[in-house]
């Protein structure tokens, strides 16, 4: 697949993946917390299914 995350995008998924990991881990917030998975792979791959289907692109690419 296209990368379709720019990188300003995949600082805050994986600002916002992080921060839902540790909440789950100290249990403020309990299991939802590990929803923080997504957010954190997709800021990893570069890519956001959502996006694909939505036709959203945030990655700056040379052409």
């Amino acid at each position: 697949m296209k990368a379709n995350v720019g990188s300003v995008d995949r600082l805050l998924r994986a600002g916002v993946g992080i921060v839902l990991i540790g909440l789950a881990l100290t249990g403020t917030i309990g299991a939802w917390g590990w929803i923080g998975l997504v957010p954190l792979a997709t800021a990893l791959v570069g890519v956001c299914p959502a996006y694909a289907l939505l036709g959203v692109n945030t990655c700056s690419t040379k052409k």
